[in-house]
């Protein structure tokens, strides 16, 4: 039986800045996408917190010629968030039912500390999990080991929505269960994979899925 629902950050409760990768070319060129490849991995050492992202920015900045501050391109593409109130409404309807609700997330640290401080997610959920915090990042089974254990909880106790299914696969792999799910698919379609496991959660004005 399911006692607690982890959320992704990205693509499910959030939206980061539009035109990401666009923005960074325009100071980095073409080596936008082997320079993101090569210092900040989607499972490298910025994102289990060996590593900030605004010192290896300021250093592909300078590799590429660009007098673009790293700092203020920081705060303007990675800090560029957008919290999709829908999904916080789903996550505090979850609370109500008598889940445990909590954020599991890979983020470098600088990111972290302002969804921290910024964000209020502290207030929406039991327990954030951040993969710098953690020392490790999804999809490795030693995040979803950690958050396991921290929970105290069985494997099969915890559900996993992720809009990646790299993620996913990884979670399942862990003896979790976990399904796939990104904001543009629509809360219906979360509400109605939520109860193929027996999480029923009521939509606006309605009573719980069945």
């Amino acid at each position: 039986m399911v006692r607690h629902v982890l959320l992704d950050a990205d693509g499910v409760l959030q939206r980061g800045a539009a035109g990401f990768l666009e923005r960074l070319q325009q100071h980095l060129g073409d080596a936008a996408v082997e320079i993101l490849a090569r210092d900040l991995p989607p499972d490298g050492p910025v994102l289990r917190g060996e590593g900030e992202v605004v010192p290896l920015l300021a250093a592909a900045l300078l590799e590429r010629g660009s007098d673009a501050d790293a700092e203020t391109l920081f705060r303007e593409v990675w800090l560029a968030i957008e919290v999709l109130p829908e999904s916080l409404a789903l996550a505090r309807a979850l609370r109500a039912g008598g889940w445990s609700v909590h954020l599991a997330t890979n983020q470098d640290r600088g990111r972290a500390e302002h969804m921290k401080a910024e964000l209020g997610y502290d207030e929406v959920f039991d327990t954030c999990f951040y993969s710098c915090d953690l020392g490790c990042a999804k999809p490795s089974a030693a995040f979803f080991d950690r958050v396991v254990d921290a929970l105290d909880a069985e494997p099969r106790e915890v559900l996993l929505v992720d809009d990646s299914q790299e993620n996913v696969d990884g979670a399942r792999a862990a003896g979790l269960l976990a399904e796939r799910w990104e904001v543009d698919e629509g809360l219906p379609a979360l509400r109605a994979l939520l109860a193929t496991h027996g999480v029923l959660v009521a939509a606006p004005g309605g009573p719980p899925q069945d």
